[in-house]
């Protein structure tokens, strides 16, 4: 306790204790971030920023409810985390702001994904808005901040054994593939990005990833592929 007293005794004294806590807390972050710390930080910053943007969420909801006149949310179910017991991924349902409207045509089919797609919904793309609700599947463990984007669950009989390792870890909210073209780059190139970041995961890896992932959201790039509003369906290996 003297020790204490004589540290906070001094203004300077407060600052260095204060930066030899957190440099032990990062060393230690880092030593065991994929062990505890990295599900221990999706759960503190998700929960910060859902209480911080609540105001802009509860706005997309309103305008969201406006501009596709109904329902603003668009839930689907993606394949997680493989669960060790069973062996088989996890099914969740992920949560998105509507992007595309549900109009149809003669035959009571969904419109193609181009006409679908409203200027609004175009606005929420770009600038990344439209993946704010997800929020809520990180802060609950269904997804991580960082990680392989979960894809549809039509598509699990259609991995090779190497890229089906993407699900032994939470999906993300972004990812390596994400920063490094989105949309715009092959599905290949997708798979081997994701191997290539569970293979390596570490705290500053994906701080890196993150402050990739804002300049992404400023520049607006790799939002659609070469031939698709969106993205093509991945049709399996060759």
């Amino acid at each position: 306790m003297e020790f204490l007293d004589k540290v906070f005794s001094t203004w300077y004294g407060t600052v260095i204790f204060i930066l030899v806590a957190v440099a032990i807390l990062v060393l230690i972050s880092a030593i065991f971030y994929r062990a505890f710390f990295k599900r221990f930080y999706d759960m503190l910053l998700s929960g910060v920023a859902i209480l911080v943007l609540s105001p802009i969420l509860l706005i997309l909801i309103i305008l969201g409810a406006i501009k596709m006149k109904g329902n603003p949310f668009f839930t689907q179910a993606r394949p997680g985390k493989i669960n060790k017991k069973t062996g088989e991924e996890k099914i969740f349902k992920l949560i998105k702001f509507r992007t595309m409207t549900c109009e149809k045509d003669e035959n009571g089919e969904l419109l193609p994904d181009e006409k679908r797609l409203n200027k609004y919904g175009k606005l929420l793309r770009s600038t990344s808005l439209d993946e704010l609700p997800e929020l809520f599947n990180i802060f609950i463990g269904d997804m991580s901040i960082v990680g392989p984007r979960p894809l549809l669950v039509q598509y699990l009989p259609l991995y090779s054994k190497e890229q089906r390792k993407r699900h032994t870890v939470r999906p993300g909210l972004t990812g390596l593939a994400q920063v490094n073209g989105r949309n715009a780059i092959s599905w290949q190139k997708k798979f081997e990005y994701d191997i290539e970041y569970i293979n390596k995961i570490t705290l500053f890896g994906d701080i890196k990833i993150i402050f990739q992932t804002v300049l992404k959201v400023f520049k607006r790039s790799g939002i659609s592929s070469n031939t698709s509003a969106t993205m093509e369906f991945f049709t399996g290996n060759e």
